[in-house]
């Protein structure tokens, strides 16, 4: 039996199964298919699609929405097609960034691009009669037996379809102590003071589908419509696929042509001389990034660095598009890549499975400058900053395990100095490892599960930041591609995607960074400081104003 409601651990503090586990139980039980349904998120779901892709599992696609008012009450979004998943994303978003958000109000309105699982007995009344729309029926402890039979009850008086479910968080019965530190961390409460309402069911497990066959063997109704539903989600990301826009105000124009002209412009800028091995090289770049269908992405960085330097910004391109000479012409980069000999395979070249990576740095007091000059000219609904998601470490694994276990702070500092920043999986090894952290009692208890307990939560997400650089330009809104919410940053709203870069990148979607330099911003001060003196001491003779003044 498939399950359709599964939560990884990128359901933050709650579920504790990875997807790679999630994806391995799949293998192991020999399943077609599997769903990834995380609470108001989808961070995880084009790592999920590309993991079960890659080990021949049917990825499907989904959320768990929680109610605001009743975190205990929830409905199950599944995509049934591509339109669908745009339809997750924007739901998400609207969970997240909308205050008056209304689980109840959003399902009076059909929503043919999804299937829909209603638990609550209450929540269920209060939909209306549509085809896509399922009582997900429950077999666990018995106030879930109670609430499914309620759900039964009702849905055939309605005569609406009925779905059988396990739900997911844990991979095997032993994983559930996990579960209940990793809630224990999420309310900062102690393992012996959390409320049994607040942890899920022991029996949420990934349970073999033939256990799971017998227990719902009475009402095969339930059972045949887990693989209607299977059968009729079928979405295609599209991974690998370039999805960037073009440069608004190209009016039509052809944009490799854009790009060639532009190019050729400023060849003749660059050069005094243009010999046959300069211009054989500029063509075959332009060649490549035609092929590799760039052109686009080579005319947004040329268009942000152009502006910036229209605002006596100083701004350089850094790392390897130093080994172009399109960089080069297009002015984004400062280097000759023919006087020194720079090759621009190491840049770009045809198998390459992903974008080139083009940083541009600016001073960081212009930084945001710019950044709002992308957002006000492709638009805020087509540019957001990326998240970058916060793990688990040793040193913050140990410490948030500790609390849970109940230790006192100040036993938890005495311990936690002697920890290196190094990952949570080594942390059973520490003393053999680094001499500094020979003292640590991991062989008495209670260090000992702790430490043990601490180990499981390497490298799981804690929570969404912003990349310190990165943003995203998209071709259409945004959450036609991902759901955003915000990174609480210094006490600071801000609006990121909810997958991390290389999800992004596995999306096709055109990523730049716009790094903050201290080091230019410096550099702007120093060359205005030498500026006013040579006017100062050179009282009555013309002093020419410096490149990219700030004055």
């Amino acid at each position: 039996m498939i399950p359709l409601h599964v939560h990884s651990n990128h359901s933050l503090l709650q579920g504790v199964i990875t997807i790679d586990d999630i994806v391995a139980k799949a293998v192991e039980y020999n399943l077609e298919a599997v769903a990834l349904t995380d609470t108001n998120t989808m961070s995880g779901l084009i790592a999920f699609f590309k993991k079960a892709v890659e080990c021949g599992i049917k990825p499907i696609l989904g959320t768990c929405i929680d109610d605001p008012q009743d975190r205990n009450v929830y409905a199950i979004f599944l995509a049934r097609n591509i339109e669908g998943y745009s339809d997750i994303c924007r739901i998400i978003t609207s969970k997240k960034l909308k205050p008056d958000f209304s689980l109840v109000n959003l399902l009076q309105d059909y929503l043919p691009n999804l299937f829909i699982l209603i638990h609550s007995y209450h929540l269920f009344c209060r939909v209306p009669r549509y085809d896509n729309i399922f009582a997900e029926l429950i077999i666990s402890n018995e106030k879930r037996k109670k609430e499914s039979r309620r759900l039964y009850k009702e849905a055939i008086e309605r005569k609406m379809k009925v779905v059988a479910s396990n739900p997911v968080f844990f991979s095997t019965p032993d994983h559930y102590l996990l579960h209940r530190i990793v809630t224990g961390i999420k309310q900062r409460k102690m393992l012996t003071t959390i409320d049994a309402g607040d942890l899920s069911d022991p029996e949420f497990y990934f349970r073999n589908p033939s256990f799971l066959y017998k227990e719902w063997s009475r009402i095969p109704s339930a059972i045949e419509n887990i693989y209607y539903i299977v059968e009729n989600c079928n979405v295609d990301l599209g991974l690998g696929k370039y999805k960037y826009p073009s440069l608004p105000g190209l009016k039509g124009e052809d944009s490799f042509t854009t790009l060639w002209e532009t190019t050729h412009n400023g060849l003749a800028k660059r050069y005094k001389k243009i010999t046959p091995e300069i211009r054989a090289r500029l063509e075959k770049e332009l060649n490549v990034i035609n092929e590799l269908s760039l052109a686009d992405y080579f005319l947004i960085v040329w268009d942000i660095s152009r502006e910036a330097k229209r605002r006596g910004m100083l701004t350089i391109g850094r790392g390897s598009a130093a080994n172009s000479i399109v960089s080069y012409c297009l002015g984004f980069t400062d280097v000759d890549p023919i006087e020194h000999n720079f090759f621009f395979e190491r840049f770009l070249n045809k198998s390459r499975s992903s974008p080139p990576d083009i940083d541009i740095d600016f001073s960081w007091r212009e930084r945001d400058e710019i950044m709002k000059y992308v957002f006000d000219k492709f638009g805020y609904d087509k540019v957001a900053m990326i998240s970058t998601h916060v793990t688990y470490r040793a040193r913050s694994a140990f410490r948030e395990t500790a609390k849970v276990f109940g230790i006192a702070e100040k036993e938890i500092n005495k311990m936690g100095k002697f920890i290196p920043w190094t990952d949570a999986r080594n942390l059973m090894d520490l003393p053999r490892l680094f001499p500094e952290a020979r003292s640590l009692k991991f062989d008495e208890e209670p260090w000992k599960s702790i430490a043990s307990s601490a180990v499981q939560l390497a490298n799981y997400p804690r929570h969404l930041s912003i990349h310190p650089s990165g943003i995203i330009i998209s071709p259409k809104v945004i959450t036609e591609y991902t759901a955003l919410e915000y990174a609480k940053n210094k006490g600071i709203g801000i609006i990121v995607t909810q997958p991390d870069m290389y999800s992004i990148e596995d999306l096709g979607l055109l990523k730049i960074d716009l790094l903050s330099q201290r080091s230019l911003g410096v550099l702007r001060d120093t060359l205005n400081i030498i500026h006013k003196i040579l006017i100062k001491k050179n009282a009555g003779m013309k002093v020419y104003p410096l490149p990219y003044s700030a004055a």
